[in-house]
């Protein structure tokens, strides 16, 4: 886009027709309006409305706004960045000395404490060297070298086939019973079969004779460090867990291992204070952001979960550099639950459909017609995206709004129609509720914004490729939608939501509960081949917003794995904000 187009385009935002007040409840950008939280009610005393009886929001803002560690000091810094050439070092002595075993672990390690963001170019160099140079796959019969080498090179791209695990079969495909008798081998194998895609049948079955073991082990004689291992990896399976959250988890772990390097462990710690203070800080600017916003004071039905939305733009992307995209994510987040519960709970039909036109119309004169309770609610949503596009527009020169609308539209329809089936007292068919349901999850939506946040240049290709919900956007969604719907399906249901998959499958083939729900997490799984698959789809979506979407359905499986640790947070949900947020880790 030239630069007189530009220009054009930037004053089109900045000088539109309607006026705003000198002093605006937040931070105020162009094309934006405001209203006055004091003048609204949020209900008609002769309109009956529902309560979905959420939990209050457990988070004070004093608290929130107060958040501080003390490694945000130059002192800190300087001593990490002393500690990243000792381990540069390290990695550049295993890859001339140690071999190859020893260069996959450490690389292993690097990653599970979550420094894999800093040696991203040397992991690189590092498996391209192996790639290159490695005899490891014919020269091994160990399932824990193969099974790390198989994992690590598929994790970064590099496609490695199922068949190097048949050294490990019979002649009838079945995975040999004396591996039993190797744990670690086993649990090697079991994370590399959760990288598997669409017709691996290998994998399947690695999947399947790695979990019955490890699940039958017998402790006894066994280390302790494996043990624990074992029993975390049962839970959160690496594939499926999210990076922040299992460094958290990982230094504590390697902390105790006889051979932890010194330098690592170090430097894994001072990094995730010195980013947890980032975060805080960040955290600190949004909360002001929403309580001058007004929103959860005005719609007390709706959901306030703001530290929980900022918790999932820690899953999908935690790096220093992406301050801007979490910021923007979660603005994004907070205000799509908002509107959730509006349609979900206490809109009518009628009402809906006026919000939805609104939308549509993307004027800011569209809130006249709006009811009182939602005029603050559009204002709000109509300024923050707007501001999005602006700085998307002066920033990388790009006018997003054309694609901006498709996807918003394709969101606040699926809403829609829920609320339409909801009314008309609708039951569709599996097939007809998920068309729907992975759009009104939010996942399409957020992924447009994610692309236009990350600041590394917008093209023609890949806009389209996100307004048509390529499938790497689709999958991504479709494992947040169902994740989703197993966690709360009965939570919703009790207070007269709409059915979710699980009972739509149950009145589809006339089964139990416990049917469905096994049919649902099949699904899961399925999809999940389906998106690991796109990992090496040529796309003119950049690598950065692959790897979001991949860790989108990490954060779903996280969130959603015992409870709904979003619209619920439970005693998990709370220890997860304090290790990540609030909780330094002591370094000495």
């Amino acid at each position: 886009m030239g630069l007189l187009k530009v220009n054009s385009l930037l004053t089109q935002f900045s000088s539109h027709t309607f006026t705003l007040p000198r002093q605006a409840p937040w931070g105020r950008r162009a094309n934006q309006v405001a209203f006055k939280a004091s003048s609204f009610t949020t209900c008609s005393a002769s309109t009956e409305r529902r309560s979905a009886n959420y939990q209050p929001n457990i988070w004070e803002h004093k608290f929130l706004e107060t958040l501080k560690n003390d490694y945000a000091g130059e002192v800190y810094k300087k001593r990490a960045n002393s500690l990243k050439d000792e381990v540069r070092h390290l990695l550049d002595q295993h890859m001339r000395v140690n071999g190859d075993l020893a260069l996959l672990e450490l690389i292993d390690d690097i990653q599970r404490l979550g420094l894999g963001y800093i040696f991203e170019r040397d992991i690189q160099i590092a498996l391209s060297f192996l790639k290159e140079n490695s005899l490891i796959i014919e020269g091994s019969d160990d399932l824990h070298t193969i099974s790390l080498h198989f994992r690590l090179f598929r994790q970064h791209g590099i496609n490695v086939s199922q068949d190097v695990f048949k050294v490990f079969t019979d002649p009838q495909g079945n995975f040999m019973e004396h591996l039993s008798q190797d744990v670690k081998g086993i649990l090697s194998l079991y994370e590399a079969s959760y990288l598997g895609i669409e017709g691996e049948d290998i994998l399947d079955e690695a999947k399947v004779f790695s979990h019955k073991h490890l699940m039958n082990l017998k402790v006894k004689n066994i280390d302790l460090n494996l043990t624990e291992l074992v029993r975390h990896a049962l839970q959160f399976p690496l594939n499926r867990t999210i990076v922040r959250l299992e460094a958290r988890w990982y230094i504590d772990a390697y902390s105790r291992r006889n051979d932890a390097n010194s330098n690592l462990l170090e430097l894994a710690k001072l990094d995730f204070n010195i980013v947890q203070a980032s975060h805080q800080m960040e955290v600190t600017d949004l909360t002001r952001w929403w309580k001058n916003l007004g929103l959860s004071k005005k719609l007390p039905f709706t959901r306030d979960r703001l530290v929980e939305c900022f918790l999932w733009t820690l899953g999908i992307a935690y790096e220093p550099e992406y301050k801007s995209l979490r910021k923007g994510i979660t603005k994004l987040l907070i205000l799509i639950t908002t509107i959730d519960d509006i349609y979900d709970v206490y809109a009518t039909l009628d009402e809906a459909k006026l919000f939805t036109a609104a939308v549509e119309r993307w004027e800011i004169n569209a809130v006249e017609g709006l009811p009182e309770y939602m005029k603050m609610c559009f204002s709000a949503f109509h300024n923050t995206v707007n501001e999005i596009a602006y700085d998307t527009l002066k920033e990388q020169g790009c006018n997003i709004i054309p694609y901006m609308q498709k996807t918003m539209m394709d969101q606040f329809n699926s809403f829609q129609l829920e609320a339409k089936w909801f009314h008309m007292g609708h039951k569709p068919k599996l097939e007809e509720y998920l068309d729907n349901a992975y759009i009104s999850i939010g996942g399409p939506l957020v992924a447009f914004y994610v692309y236009s946040l990350l600041n590394i240049g917008i093209n023609k290709e890949a806009l389209e490729c996100l307004e048509s919900n390529s499938n790497i956007i689709r999958w991504s969604s479709m494992i947040l939608r169902l994740t989703d719907d197993m966690a709360t399906s009965k939570a919703e249901l009790a207070r007269g939501d709409n059915l979710k998959s699980i009972q739509c499958y149950m009145h589809d083939k006339d089964v139990t509960e416990e049917v469905a729900r096994k049919h649902i997490r099949h699904l899961i799984d399925e999809v999940w081949k389906k998106l690991n698959g796109e990992l090496w789809v040529e796309s003119p979506l950049p690598p950065e917003f692959i790897r979001i979407a991949l860790d989108t359905a990490r954060v779903a499986e996280t969130t959603y794995q015992n409870e709904d640790g979003h619209g619920i947070p439970d005693q998990e949900t709370k220890t997860r904000v304090l290790s990540l947020l609030v909780d330094a880790i002591p370094v000495t």
